[in-house]
């Protein structure tokens, strides 16, 4: 049997916030599985409505720190700084540092299949948790919040590398090609776990293909296939 999620309150701690309406927290970290799911019995809310408004305040708040740190960085440098730091990858990094996975509610099944480590699903629940410290104690809360995991990463050395579609674009423009086309070949896996596999074609040139969890991982992956390939000639 998988383990019981961690109570909220718990949660509430190790974000260093007193939250004066907790069943905002309740919902950030519960999966649509355990209210939508077929057989449920639970109430309340889950994380969806809660994740789309986070990830604008994350994006907010991650845009007006690089404009205010890096203030000779073109826009082009602050763009790739700002997708390092709001990318699944990231956000599902931190989550995991943070033990965010064991506050999340969901059907037994769907926690059976590993899916309190889906990187998609800490994605959705960080961004969640960054919304209810908006919504419960304002932006000074959120800020408090994402300044203290996100702020030691941005001068990390890779936190302004260009990656790789945007290297790929990058060369084609620079012979005069067609922009890169990018279509999914296969999906697989079940909802909580789809595996995307997904090619990238430039004319002239054999195609090269990616496979990840997010179509835009996997397209990252294949354009860095294919830039690797390009370099070898």
């Amino acid at each position: 049997m998988p383990g019981q999620a961690k109570n909220p309150e718990e949660l509430a701690v190790l974000l260093d916030h007193e939250f004066k309406d907790i069943s905002l927290l309740k919902a950030a970290v519960t999966h649509s599985s355990l209210i939508k799911g077929k057989g449920s019995k639970a109430k309340g809310e889950d994380y969806d409505r809660l994740e789309f408004l986070g990830d604008r305040v994350l994006g907010l708040i991650i845009s007006e720190e690089l404009f205010r740190r890096f203030e000779t960085a073109e826009a082009g440098q602050l763009s790739r700084r700002y997708n390092a730091q709001v990318r699944r990858e990231t956000l599902a990094e931190i989550g995991l540092k943070m033990g965010l996975q064991d506050y999340i509610q969901m059907a037994d099944d769907l926690s059976a299949a590993g899916g309190r480590e889906n990187p998609s699903i800490l994605e959705d629940v960080m961004e969640a948790v960054i919304a209810a410290l908006y919504l419960d104690g304002g932006f000074r809360a959120a800020h408090k919040f994402i300044k203290s995991k996100w702020w030691p990463r941005f001068d990390h050395k890779d936190a302004s590398k260009k990656d790789a579609k945007s290297a790929l674009q990058e060369w084609v423009a620079k012979t005069g090609r067609s922009l890169p086309c990018y279509s999914v070949v296969e999906e697989t896996g079940p909802d909580h776990d789809r595996r995307f596999k997904v090619m990238v074609e430039i004319p002239d040139y054999a195609p090269a293909t990616g496979s990840a969890s997010s179509k835009r991982a996997a397209e990252q992956k294949a354009a860095a296939k294919m830039l690797k390939e390009l370099q070898s000639d």
